[in-house]
């Protein structure tokens, strides 16, 4: 009978690396992972595989090393070497191998791909767009045509309006402030967000905005 689940976790934070390791309650395992305050996103899980041993995701380990062991996510910490159990490599590849394994084992029923939940989509939606604006650089207002003193409103609820103090920041009842810190607040969100996707000015969300002066 089966004891506990190798998994397979993804992270919108680092999406070139997939989290490896054995947990008896997978739940709970989430919830330990999920308590730092210092990852943007939290952790999820893409699949699982029944095992009846806490030492076959080492085994496990022991294969992907051995297959290409630039992989693995390998440290070195006050003199010592840390193995990690992340590795650079896509969840869909990882899920292949033990894919594989559950076939040559006539074990396929053990092995389970979970389907993400709305929110883990709507974080994964939100890490790639801030990663895309992140590479574009930080948006101006002047850059777009709005200038100091526009006013721009919250796209889940248009009465609510910030007023352009600069370049880059804002004025909430009072407080000056960024879109991504003021729309954080608004969503009552734990992670990071993309300020310029909750705005709107002259109705056309701010990221829309961007898009379509620089691509004309």
């Amino acid at each position: 009978m089966a004891q506990g689940v190798i998994y397979i976790l993804t992270n919108p934070s680092f999406p070139e690396y997939v989290k490896i390791g054995y947990a008896a309650k997978l739940e709970e395992r989430l919830r330990q992972l999920n308590r730092s305050e210092a990852i943007p996103y939290a952790f999820r899980a893409y699949a699982t595989y029944e095992v009846e041993s806490n030492l076959t995701d080492v085994v496990f380990h022991d294969l992907i090393d051995r297959l290409n062991p630039d992989l693995r996510s390998i440290e070195t910490f006050a003199g010592r070497e840390r193995k990690r159990e992340f590795y650079a490599m896509s969840p869909e590849d990882a899920y292949s191998l033990l894919e594989c394994i559950a076939k040559i084992s006539g074990t396929e029923a053990r092995l389970k791909k979970l389907t993400p939940e709305g929110h883990e989509i709507l974080d994964e939606e939100m890490a790639n767009e801030i990663a895309r604006e992140a590479r574009r650089g930080p948006f101006r207002f002047s850059k777009y045509g709005i200038p100091v003193g526009a006013k721009i409103k919250y796209i889940n609820d248009p009465s609510i309006e910030a007023v352009v103090v600069d370049d880059r920041h804002v004025s909430y009842k009072g407080v000056t402030t960024s879109t991504s810190a003021l729309a954080k607040e608004l969503l009552e969100s734990e992670y990071q967000v993309q300020g310029t996707a909750y705005f709107t000015y002259e109705g056309e969300k701010l990221t829309d905005r961007r898009d379509r002066m620089e691509n004309s």
